[in-house]
């Protein structure tokens, strides 16, 4: 029997198989996907082989519960706390053996029974093998189906998808009835603390039968006074001035007036016509509570503006005319000195927009060039196997060009063998020659370079050489320009020697666009630095030239490209503020993307809009020389459009539970707003805290900021859980640029430390921003 035959069987296995079979149908209604075969073989489950070791190999049933959002696994652990994730942990499933451990692990024969769960944040990836090529198929399809829906649903349905899926864990019994004992542990569940006196009132209020249980109706009256939000209502009776509900012109009022957005009558009447659940006043083309709080579950009520989701700068500028999404020490997945090396850590970033990863190499035993962290004992990884994941994964978040920043550490001999693999591997998608048939004048674009591999490193002549034969020896000696080697700062009088390696010709040539040289003063780049030359800095060196120099550095961005990287000493992977980096014009800001932290924060958010695509375009004033913009000597120009931000904190929705093994442990929520940018704009305001309240917290805080230059200027909300002992604990956070804000009523999302969406948790606030 085939394992599609095997899926829409009935046969009478065991009780707990036949009850799986029993919810399928219903359940794959609830997930949108009723009759679908891969989710009935999901809910049936099946025997996959956990892959961990060559020695660990070990056959488990897994299969996705009731809930179709909860996949269960068979452990022999005894004290192993959960045999279960959640499809929201779930980043990716990957078919084939396209994980470090797979390749590793298993032979090529199984390719196409192997496939790999990927998680968000840290967890490791689960390698599992099917005992067929089409029952891992079924796996890797049903599987992302599932993840498909979960993430198609808006903040709305998440948000009831939570609260049933609580209220269903909180049924002990699972008599679809609810006593007043669970409806405690339900409300604990949700983060909420109430006194048992508050929670009796709420039971008897809802109980209407008197029963001692709360069923059906019950159950519904008690999760709309749950979920009831008074300042959604207040806004609502605002405008509903039609018959006690919104016509759409009232809609069209509130849109105007409050949120500034340009709808038009049939646009609002296509927003009801899709999103009013009440058929009733549909008819009517009117808008119930309901569906206006639907408006801000969409994208058109959140506070990134839709219409910079997709790609919509210009992308056609000069390459060095964008800040560019950038890694450094790509291969870490961990801390300098003795984390792992990992192909997994470059395929995370390059699906994070990540444009531009560092490949540190060395020589290895068998003459296969390695990479590593140069004497440490991080571990180590072939160099063939990180070209290959690049090829793979380059242009799936972005199909913008990918630079690769060699360090090159490797001799002759190794070094041709790492040209030969860039060759051969990447193929056609290596640059290896100039666009055009003549010499250029400057960077081509992004979109000149759409899908295609830049080789950043050092070259043993000019670029013209490209074009006349390229008659240069096989092998040259070069400086050792690596990060190592930065010259100290302010060491102007006496430079030491620089150490020098030998260059073979072979891997010379792939330099083009992005040739590697070292950085003596802006006047030295101005009269002897070629377009396609780039110097990198080291943290401490850029922010002196970003403190003392700021106008220069931005005169010196304009037509070369700049690298930032961090300094040596941050063995733990930590990061330093890219901020002052992006102020002077510097595009590649390379920071550890392994390391959560609130430089990361920045860096996501920086790069949130224009698709994700891992290029911003820098503003006009710092791409034109005709302007002297100097990030900390603001003066009158286009960069100075002082505006008066003020934003209200009006309450959060569904905060998580930080400690989730002890029950009655609730947040007490705060919301920090910080503004990143140039010193002057540089501020930070916090809310109060709220006790034992992290299901529906309210403030209504209003700060206000001053804000001189928008164009730089960063926003970040951050929810934390006050302590009054210790430092207070991250909740979640969410950020982006200034000029990527709607105004008005708005619902912010709110991010994990790795940069996940925390699926059912939001703020509520009001943005407004006068011209100062």
């Amino acid at each position: 029997m085939s394992a599609r035959e095997g899926a829409e069987a009935k046969t009478q296995d065991c009780k707990e198989n036949e009850e799986n079979r029993k919810a399928a149908p219903k359940n794959g209604k609830l997930a949108g996907l009723e009759g679908d075969v891969d989710l009935q073989f999901l809910l049936q489950g099946g025997e996959l082989t956990k892959v961990k070791s060559d020695s660990w190999q070990k056959k488990r049933f897994y299969k996705l519960q009731e809930d179709c959002e909860t996949m269960w696994h068979e452990s022999n652990k005894i004290f192993k706390k959960s045999n279960t994730f959640s499809i929201d942990d779930i980043d990716s499933v990957r078919q084939g053996r396209g994980s470090e451990g797979l390749l590793k692990y298993t032979d090529d024969s199984l390719e196409e029974c192997c496939f790999s769960i990927i998680f968000k944040g840290k967890r490791k990836n689960l390698d599992l093998m099917a005992s067929s090529p089409e029952e891992a198929k079924m796996w890797v399809s049903g599987l992302e189906k599932v993840i498909t829906h979960m993430d198609n649903l808006n903040s709305q349905q998440k948000s009831e998808h939570w609260i049933i899926s609580c209220m269903r864990k909180a049924d002990k019994n699972g008599d679809n009835r609810m006593t007043l004992k669970e409806l405690k542990h339900f409300l604990r569940q949700i983060n909420i603390e109430v006194d048992d006196t508050h929670a009796t009132m709420l039971f008897e209020k809802c109980d209407t039968s008197r029963s001692g249980t709360l069923e059906g109706d019950e159950i519904k009256q008690f999760y709309e006074l749950l979920t009831y939000r008074e300042e959604i209502e207040v806004i609502y009776e605002k405008y509903a001035l039609t018959d006690g509900q919104m016509s759409a012109a009232d809609l069209l009022k509130f849109l105007k007036t409050e949120q500034m957005e340009s709808w038009s009558v049939e646009d609002t009447e296509n927003f009801i016509e899709k999103y009013e659940p009440d058929q009733t006043a549909k008819q009517k083309k009117h808008l119930t509570k309901d569906g206006f709080l639907r408006y801000f579950s969409q994208e058109k009520g959140s506070i990134l503006n839709p219409e910079h989701r997709p790609v919509y700068q210009d992308m056609s500028q000069p390459l060095n005319h964008y800040f560019i999404s950038s890694s450094h020490n790509t291969y870490l997945m961990e801390d300098q000195l003795k984390g792992p090396s990992s192909t997994e850590a470059y395929i995370r970033a390059l699906s994070k927009g990540c444009r531009c990863v560092e490949l540190d190499i060395w020589d290895g035993p068998d003459g296969e060039p390695l990479i590593y962290h140069g004497h440490t004992l991080t571990s180590r990884v072939l160099f063939k196997d990180v070209i290959k994941a690049i090829k793979d994964y380059a242009f799936k978040a972005s199909e913008y060009p990918v630079i690769l920043s060699l360090e090159n550490h490797c001799s002759v001999e190794q070094q041709k063998l790492m040209a030969h693999y860039m060759t051969s591997i990447l193929g056609s998608a290596l640059l290896t020659q100039p666009l055009g048939n003549e010499m250029p004048s400057a960077l081509p674009s992004p979109q000149e370079l759409k899908r295609r591999i830049l080789v950043k490193g050092k070259r043993l002549n000019k670029l013209d050489a490209a074009f006349n034969n390229n008659n240069t020896e096989d092998v040259d000696s070069v400086s050792e320009e690596d990060e190592a080697a930065e010259v100290k700062e302010n060491d102007q009088k006496t430079k030491p020697k620089k150490s020098k390696i030998k260059l073979a010709k072979e891997l010379s040539d792939l330099v083009i666009y992005c040739k590697s040289v070292h950085f003596n003063s802006f006047e030295h780049a101005k009269e002897k630095q070629a377009f396609y030359e780039m110097a990198s800095f080291k943290e401490s060196k850029a922010k002196n030239l970003a403190d003392n120099s700021a106008s220069a550095f931005v005169h010196h961005n304009m037509d070369k490209l700049s690298r930032i990287y961090p300094a040596g000493s941050r063995t733990d992977s930590s990061n330093y503020n890219p901020v002052p980096m992006w102020n002077a014009g510097c595009q590649i800001v390379a920071l550890n993307f392994q390391t959560p932290c609130k430089q990361m924060d920045l860096n996501q958010g920086r790069f949130l809009p224009n698709g994700k695509c891992g290029y911003i375009l820098k503003p006009m004033f710092m791409r034109n020389p005709d302007f002297q913009f100097d990030p900390n000597n603001l003066t009158k120009g286009p960069w100075l459009r002082r505006k008066n931000l003020h934003i209200m904190v009006i309450s959060a929705q569904q905060l998580p539970k930080l400690n989730k093994d002890k029950p009655k442990s609730i947040v007490d929520p705060l919301v920090r707003v910080e503004i990143s940018g140039v010193a002057a704009d540089r501020a930070s305001q916090q809310t109060p805290h709220i006790n034992n309240n992290g299901f529906n917290p309210t403030w209504n805080k209003n700060f206000q900021f001053i804000i001189n230059v928008p164009e730089l200027a960063i926003v970040r909300f951050e929810v934390e859980d006050y302590d009054t002992a210790s430092a207070n604990d991250f909740i979640g956070q969410y950020t982006l640029p200034f000029t990527s804000m709607q105004y008005g009523y708005r619902r912010v999302p709110l991010l994990t430390k790795s940069g996940g969406v925390i699926p059912s948790a939001g703020l509520f606030v009001h943005i407004m921003a006068l011209d100062g």
